[in-house]
């Protein structure tokens, strides 16, 4: 494997801050959300954000997509929403006398699952499937959904009556969980005077096209980890689940995630290898959600965000400089 040169570097931290600032046009006062989000799609993983109605979650999903020059679909979960409603389905046409395949809405650049947790299980691991292969199979026939393509699947905090949770097992399938929140007041003031304006994502231009976040995936994945950091992510890891509050911690897919989003972290800062800042920066959001915790420990007040602070304050990080 080629490690990721400094001029790649270079250029592909000038085109992640393009990216940033494009999508702050539009998703105002909330860079570090969307740095998060621009993160979890070059690591070609999926994001879950759990916030109340009305911050902004579909105008992210549109922004990103407009950045980018890709396409977009919305998918508004409901208990009767079916599998099939997601990923398409077989239609026999009588002209042809064949079946054909008409996909369904997940065949898009950019997804946002509203409110995922409305939908029955069945319908959700219908999603989650198809996020984890990159792909639908209708009738033994296999339908790719290209590159790039991510989901951002919404949870509402609140309204938990005729819901379903989603499983620890699945919720392990979010790269990342994070939530946008309310803008501060001085974004709230510039989005109230553009008011007029229904959808700010409509007026943006595109950066790049889809192909060149294909290559910025392709080139994040070359950044130099060295060996001191993947020991001290799997001593982390290992950490989470010796934790007495945690009854499961981070599993080996949960470590891997950290490692590919903090590849792509450290090239959006211009760094074409991996420091252990990276990973104490990234670790919230990637491995919070993977927790389990004790009933008992949850009951006395214990929080996943706590846990891990704590267990990042017990392991000491690699001191040295881990460049390429």
């Amino acid at each position: 494997m080629t490690t990721m040169t400094p001029e790649q570097a270079a250029w592909f931290a000038q085109t992640f801050e393009r990216l940033v600032g494009n999508v702050g046009q539009a998703v105002l006062g909330k860079a570090p959300v969307v740095r998060l989000a621009l993160t979890c799609m070059l690591a070609e993983g999926h994001l879950l954000l759990e916030d109340a109605p009305g911050t902004g979650k579909t105008m992210l999903a549109r922004s990103i997509a407009a950045s980018v020059q890709g396409s977009h679909n919305r998918i508004q979960f409901t208990p009767d929403l079916l599998p099939s409603d997601v990923t398409g389905v077989t239609i026999y046409d009588q002209n042809t006398h064949k079946f054909d395949f008409h996909p369904g809405p997940i065949f898009a650049s950019i997804v946002l699952a509203d409110e995922i947790n409305r939908a029955s299980p069945k319908t959700q691991s219908a999603l989650l499937e198809v996020m984890e292969e990159g792909r639908v199979t209708v009738d033994g026939v296999a339908h790719g959904t290209g590159r790039p393509f991510m989901v951002l699947a919404t949870q509402n905090p609140i309204e938990q009556a005729g819901t379903y949770r989603l499983p620890e097992a699945q919720l392990d399938r979010f790269l990342m969980k994070t939530s946008v929140g309310y803008p501060d007041h001085a974004s709230t003031v510039e989005i109230l005077s553009g008011a007029a304006l229904k959808d700010r994502s409509t007026a943006l231009q595109p950066i790049i096209t889809t192909k060149a976040v294909t290559e910025m995936a392709d080139l994040a994945a070359n950044v130099h980890t060295d060996t001191a950091v993947l020991e001290y992510v799997s001593r982390l890891a290992e950490e989470t689940r010796n934790a007495h509050e945690v009854r499961v911690g981070v599993s080996v897919r949960g470590a891997l995630a950290l490692v590919r989003c903090a590849k792509v972290w450290a090239a959006a800062h211009g760094r074409n290898y991996v420091l252990p800042d990276d990973i104490k920066e990234l670790a919230q959001p990637v491995w919070c959600h993977r927790f389990v915790l004790d009933p008992e420990a949850e009951f006395a007040g214990a929080r996943p965000d706590a846990v891990l602070s704590r267990i990042m304050a017990d392991v000491a990080a690699p001191q040295e400089r881990a460049s390429a």
